[in-house]
């Protein structure tokens, strides 16, 4: 059995393995110190059997362990922040001009959205557009609810993905990873990247790392391509019924030869299992200058492609279901404008809903790059509603009510993952506690 150590105060040995010896483990979160403290008391239970009583040892235990946490955490705050800086630049973590250059842009740009989208309200008329969101009333209670069921679809689609046992990956958990891998999602195409991680991190150890990358790129390539579908067939509808010049019907048509040669070439690439992509990241690899920045990516590439060529042969029920549940999650989002545009009293059709719902795609695609797509995406709505004969008002209120969903599902989904992690807290610790205590044979 271990021995319980005294009190350093007391002139017993000095406790100070608490923290570790060296000058940087003194400088780790409280939380290590909770679990230091927690192990002590495993210590404590031990050495009862040596006659020391249970609350008075582990409160000798933790006025000790508080002592030395106080002696260990008074250095001098510019040393301990001059210290840390230290050990980022020996570890290669200290940001790089490069890096603060890209944020700084990154910044930049979407401070130039928020300007533009505080223009376009301005423009319009707050006064008009406040009427414009008051006429949609408690139709936007039917916004957030159809918002929630096309998360629930996506999440459906996401989990068909998974070419592994995942029984122990409940319902309320990928909900919450999708809800705030969507809202991340929202910030461009840096911000879909961080999304997917961030979504694959919240599973814990319920999915092994290499099915979940797996599985997001499946669901990101079958969703894409739904898109796609979505986007060819609206903008085709616009050839036939739409109120467009002839100059608009040109661009329209260069569009869909565009997207109809990307659709018929992906299909036949799923099903000849061609490797474009992993294809074509080596032929931008041969360029001098992007060579070591593709090498390092390679791998990853080719992994999921290979994952999504092969998914449609190896589980043909679940390819369809992931293909049917992202094509269900674009009809939500027609139904969504249509409610909208209705309770406005635009007069909109569900078919011309399905083609608003078509070029707001278009509009994403071109504003990827400002983080957020704050002001263009705004900016497009207008532009799309002014197409149709309305008011660009219209076009404004009804993305300031589909952002207004996103943010609402996205400020969920952040709430309960706070809630889920401090109930899991307690079971981590306990985890690595029992781990780390557990008595070696010869005890």
């Amino acid at each position: 059995m271990p021995a319980l150590r005294h009190c350093p105060r007391q002139g017993t040995p000095k406790a100070g393995w608490l923290l570790g010896n060296t000058r940087n483990e003194r400088f780790k979160s409280t939380s290590r110190l909770a679990i230091h403290l927690l192990f002590l008391n495993v210590q404590v239970r031990k050495s009862t059997e040596n006659g020391e009583s249970n609350v008075g040892a582990g409160n000798s235990v933790i006025n000790c362990a508080l002592m030395e946490i106080q002696q260990t955490h008074k250095p001098k705050n510019s040393g301990r922040w001059r210290n840390i800086l230290k050990q980022a630049r020996k570890s290669g973590t200290a940001p790089t001009p490069q890096s603060l250059i890209q944020i700084s842009l990154r910044f930049f740009a979407a401070l130039l959205g928020f300007g533009l989208l505080a223009y376009l309200v301005f423009r319009s008329g707050p006064g008009a557009v406040w009427k414009q969101l008051h006429a949609v009333g408690w139709g936007f209670a039917l916004v957030i609810l159809l918002g929630g069921l096309s998360q629930l679809a996506k999440t459906c689609a996401w989990r068909q993905a998974f070419t592994c046992d995942i029984s122990g990956l409940s319902w309320p958990r990928s909900f919450v990873a999708q809800l705030i891998s969507d809202g991340i999602g929202q910030f461009g195409v840096a911000g879909k990247v961080v999304g997917e991680g961030t979504r694959i991190s919240l599973l814990g150890r319920a999915v092994p790392l290499s099915n979940a990358l797996s599985a997001g790129a499946i669901d990101g390539g079958l969703h894409t391509f739904s898109a796609l579908v979505v986007t060819v067939l609206g903008i085709s509808a616009i050839l036939m019924i739409g109120p467009v010049s002839v100059r608009w019907r040109v661009y329209a048509a260069l569009l869909i030869v565009v997207l109809v040669s990307v659709v018929i070439l992906a299909a036949v690439a799923l099903r000849n299992r061609w490797q474009l992509a992993g294809n074509a990241t080596r032929a931008i690899g041969r360029l001098p200058r992007l060579r070591a920045w593709v090498s390092d990516k390679q791998p990853i590439v080719d992994s999921a492609e290979d994952n999504l060529l092969s998914f449609r042969d190896e589980a043909p029920a679940a390819f369809w279901a992931t293909l049917i549940f992202n094509f269900l999650w674009h009809m939500l989002a027609v139904l969504e404008v249509y409610i909208i545009l209705r309770f406005m009293g635009a007069g909109f059709s569900v078919g011309g809903a399905f083609i608003v719902e078509s070029l707001t795609k278009v509009i994403n695609l071109v504003g990827a790059l400002n983080p957020g797509n704050f002001g263009t995406y705004e900016g497009g709505s207008m532009l799309i509603a002014k197409m149709f004969g309305v008011t660009s008002t219209t076009g404004l209120t009804l993305a300031l009510c589909r952002r207004a969903r996103t943010v609402f599902w996205a400020g969920i989904g952040a709430m309960c993952m706070i809630v889920m992690k401090k109930a899991e807290a307690p079971r981590t610790i306990g985890a690595t506690l029992d781990a780390a205590v557990e008595p070696s044979h010869g005890e």
